[in-house]
């Protein structure tokens, strides 16, 4: 345990959890080569191809200064592709391509698997309560992250 009272502040808690949630999926996904962000960014462009990457960043929920360098290796790794845009071609639309949509599909497994180990040591009933007020606290609290998830 921690010294002191520091193991009941929920931002430590809240940084431990992330610390073990990002863990498990490494674990769980180690064979795939996948970060918990890439996968995010090829979740949301599995949903919403052709989108910038300002929107993609949103929708994401990454810092705007990270999502550049992230698609970069998403490029580099044959995952997406960025094409220039219609009406402005100095704007980038990413899509996943037929590999990344591979890859997508094969780690799904994994990933489920990795919900299942962080939320583990909870009932189902205990669970479904966690989620809805992890959910709310999020949610609630959006606008200010430096990364606000922005559907639009």
């Amino acid at each position: 345990m921690p010294p002191g009272d520091l193991h009941l502040k929920p931002g430590f808690l809240i940084r431990r959890a992330q610390q073990i949630a990002v863990s498990i999926f490494l674990d769980e996904c180690r064979d795939f080569d996948i970060t918990p962000m890439n996968y995010a960014v090829m979740k949301v462009l599995k949903a919403t191809p052709d989108l910038d990457q300002i929107t993609l960043a949103h929708r994401a929920a990454i810092d705007r200064s990270t999502i550049g360098g992230l698609a970069e290796r998403l490029e580099e790794k044959g995952w997406i592709r960025r094409m220039p845009g219609t009406e402005d071609r100095r704007q980038k639309l990413l899509s996943l391509t037929e590999e990344g949509e591979r890859v997508l599909a094969s780690v799904e497994p994994a990933v489920e698997r990795t919900q299942r180990r962080i939320l583990g040591p909870l009932s189902p009933e205990e669970c479904a309560t966690f989620m809805a007020l992890l959910e709310r606290i999020v949610d609630e609290n959006n606008e200010a992250s430096r990364a606000p998830y922005k559907v639009g």
